[in-house]
């Protein structure tokens, strides 16, 4: 899926970060003419896997070893996922056109939806919020420093005349494409929440 508004160059110029790092032992996901850099490391079939999705400013490479360590010391498997742009993958990152890439990853994983367990931090928790829209059957859902509010963070970066939008057509792609409230009320497997009370840069407040 696309959006006019939350696709758009300028948007996505003042909103990600992405970083070109090259690491050992990529899991390339292939989408129509790009591919992501993810990272996989499957320590066991008997294994949930946490499909793992970074903040803004970070790539797949800052999570290699001890991160990996430890989830796969607490029995799980691993797949870090990639942006559009950042690491090893190939594309332009933007806010809407990249939830498209949420199935991508989960077929390329091989796993079975009821045992994936779905972690977003910060930006990425708007991936891994998609994800268990799509897949509402999943294990569980971890959120690390989530948007609550997609549009205030837009906001930041942005006046809606930038994008050619008003207020409110704005307003309506973010509901139409990021509504976090909405993706994930109707789920009823397990949901761990993270995040600091003095966080003074996302807000977590309105989510539940």
């Amino acid at each position: 899926m696309t959006d006019p508004f939350l696709d758009h160059p300028i948007l996505s110029s003042r909103y990600f970060y992405p970083c070109p790092i090259h690491f050992e032992e990529p899991f390339f996901v292939h989408g129509d003419s790009f591919r992501l850099g993810c990272r996989y490391l499957h320590v066991s079939k008997e294994f949930p896997t946490i499909i793992h999705f970074h903040g803004n400013g970070e790539t797949v490479e800052d999570y290699l070893g001890d991160f990996e360590d430890r989830i796969a010391s607490m029995g799980a498997n691993l797949l870090l996922a990639e942006f559009r742009g950042y690491g090893m993958s190939d594309g332009e990152p933007g806010l809407a056109t990249m939830l498209d890439d949420v199935r991508l990853i989960v077929e390329a994983s091989g796993v079975p939806p009821e045992r994936i367990i779905f972690f977003g931090r910060s930006l990425g928790s708007l991936y891994a919020m998609h994800g268990l829209s799509l897949y509402p059957q999943a294990a569980g859902l971890i959120i690390e420093s989530g948007l609550a509010d997609p549009l205030e963070r837009i906001l930041v970066r942005i006046e809606p005349r930038n994008v050619g939008a008003s207020m409110e057509a704005l307003q309506a792609a973010v509901k139409k494409h990021l509504n976090q409230k909405q993706k994930i009320e109707t789920f009823r497997g397990q949901v761990l929440i993270l995040h600091s009370r003095n966080d003074d840069l996302v807000l977590a407040t309105g989510l539940f």
